[in-house]
């Protein structure tokens, strides 16, 4: 079976300011400024800036509905809690969940600060509002035997595809559970910085452009070098992993890769790529690794992001109790 290419989009024509944010024209080029600003002075994620866009652009038609009016500085600026909660409980009528609703307010909140410090609108009406719950959801981490499973190459053995493809493929996923990388993280792994050979480590680009430089062991190292041995392609400039064309690999053949192997390995739905990178970060603290360290590895910005770990490990531990323990019944 041979990879398809990811299909390509042409990109949607950019919508003009009126267009895409329902708002007096000042407010209008003022979110036109905001947007510019979180991708310059914040360097936030083109992802992030698209959805913070959408959730500020819905906002506005939703004010626009709610006022009579597009709104302007002096209607920003005379909001109120209950037109918050009106719009909280709209979109809950339309279905968005917990997790949803709190990106678009956090969202809003970034705008409408954005606009008070230029003294178009207030913020002190968030303070008067309950946000939603958010859910406690913890990562689903996988056994460490079914991880090696998904990252072991002869697990494909039986698969209609070039070695060399599935060489690469269990080269990728080695590093999301062997360094807990993102999958966008592994990809953009260049040649030139592929830990082979001597190289122990690869130096990494995340999350709001912060760098952070990894240990890469040597069983990781050597599916790199086993998938090297194997690529028809010149590699000697441009990614490490590509696809069956030559060009940069796309995260989706990864993602389908993984899925051909969990009806093979009888794995659960949660066994994707970004569970190893979970998988990674709960048996090194099943192990006796430290959170510190662990944040450091993983890239997270706060402690905070890491410590819901602690929660994945202590269920993991009740629950081998709970099955074990003569007297846990």
């Amino acid at each position: 079976m041979r990879e398809s290419p990811p299909s390509r989009r042409r990109p949607a024509a950019r919508l003009s300011n009126a267009a895409r944010f329902s708002a007096a024209p000042q407010i209008a080029g003022e979110a036109e400024l905001w947007l510019r600003s979180l991708s310059g002075e914040k360097r936030a994620s083109a992802h992030t800036i698209d959805g913070y866009a959408r959730d500020v652009a819905g906002f506005l038609r939703f004010l626009t509905e709610h006022l009579g009016e597009k709104p302007d500085s002096a209607a920003l600026t005379a909001l109120q809690p209950a037109d918050l909660r009106a719009y909280l409980a709209k979109r809950r009528n339309e279905g968005l969940e917990s997790r949803s609703l709190l990106r678009a307010l956090a969202a809003i909140r970034n705008f409408l600060r954005y606009l008070e410090k230029r003294g178009l609108a207030k913020t002190d009406f968030f303070g008067a509002v309950r946000p939603p719950k958010k859910p406690h959801s913890l990562p689903k981490a996988l056994t460490v035997a079914d991880a090696r499973d998904l990252i072991d190459p002869e697990q494909r053995a039986g698969e209609a595809r070039e070695p060399w493809a599935l060489a690469r493929d269990a080269a990728v996923l080695a590093l999301l559970y062997g360094a807990g990388l993102r999958i966008s993280e592994a990809l953009s792994i260049t040649h030139a910085q592929a830990p082979v050979g001597r190289v122990d480590r690869v130096t990494i680009t995340g999350k709001g452009g912060k760098t952070r430089t990894l240990p890469v062991i040597e069983p990781v190292r050597q599916a790199i070098e086993a998938y090297l041995a194997l690529c028809p392609y010149d590699l000697t400039s441009g990614p490490l992993f590509v696809g069956v064309r030559g060009g940069p690999l796309s995260p989706r053949i990864v993602q389908l890769a993984v899925q051909r192997l969990r009806g093979a390995l009888d794995l659960p739905d949660s066994a994707t790529p970004h569970a190893l990178r979970h998988s990674f970060a709960t048996h090194l603290l099943g192990r006796g690794g430290d959170l510190r360290t662990i944040q450091e590895l993983l890239g997270h910005a706060s402690l905070s992001t890491t410590q819901i770990y602690t929660a994945v490990d202590k269920k993991r531990l009740l629950d081998a109790y709970k099955s074990a323990h003569p007297r846990a019944g």
